[in-house]
C-alpha cells in the first residue's frame, strides 16, 4: 500500500512541473535566462515547443503567447504573436506551418520594486494545429510555467 501511495504521489508530482507541461498535441519546456536576475536586470523567458509528430501548428487564425500578471516581471506588451517572436513561416504543398524546430525567445525587465526570491510566472499558447494526414485543424491553447528568481 505504501508502494503505491509513494508511486502516485511521484507521479503526480512530476505532471506538476513547473518548467514543462504537455498536453495531446503540444509540449512547452520553459526555462530564464541568465537563471539568477537582480531588480532592473533584462532577461528572457525561452519556450522550447514541440508538435506532436504528424501535426504542425499554423500562423492563422492567430498564435499568441500570453503572461498572467506577476508584479516582478515587466513585458513590453501583453500578448505575443509569431511575427513579433520572428518565428519563420514554412510552406508545403500551398500550405503554411510555423518553424518551431528553434527556442521562443521573450524579453522581460525584472521590475525594480520585485521582491527577492523565485516567483512563478505563467503564460498559455493560443495556437491553431493541423494534421495534414488526416485532414482535420484544431483551434487549442496550451498552460505553462516557468520559475524566474530574483536575487538583490
Amino acid at each position: 500500500m505504501k508502494r503505491c501511495i509513494f508511486l502516485f504521489l511521484f507521479i503526480f508530482s512530476i505532471s506538476l512541473s513547473p518548467f514543462a507541461e504537455e498536453d495531446d498535441v503540444l509540449r512547452i519546456e520553459g526555462s530564464v535566462s541568465p537563471k539568477s536576475l537582480s531588480r532592473g536586470q533584462e532577461g528572457k523567458i525561452i519556450l522550447k515547443l514541440t508538435v506532436q509528430e504528424g501535426l504542425t501548428v499554423n500562423p492563422q487564425p492567430s498564435f499568441s503567447i500570453e503572461f498572467s500578471p506577476c508584479e516582478a516581471i515587466i513585458f513590453s506588451k501583453e500578448a505575443f504573436t509569431d511575427a513579433d517572436l520572428d518565428i519563420e513561416i514554412l510552406e508545403e504543398m500551398g500550405e503554411e506551418y510555423l518553424n518551431l524546430k528553434d527556442p521562443v525567445e521573450i524579453p522581460f525587465t525584472v521590475s525594480p520594486d520585485a521582491e527577492k526570491g523565485k516567483h512563478l510566472l505563467e503564460g498559455k499558447i493560443k495556437y491553431f494545429v493541423c494534421s495534414k494526414e488526416e485532414g482535420w485543424c484544431l483551434k487549442s491553447s496550451s498552460k505553462f510555467s516557468v520559475s524566474v528568481s530574483i536575487s538583490e
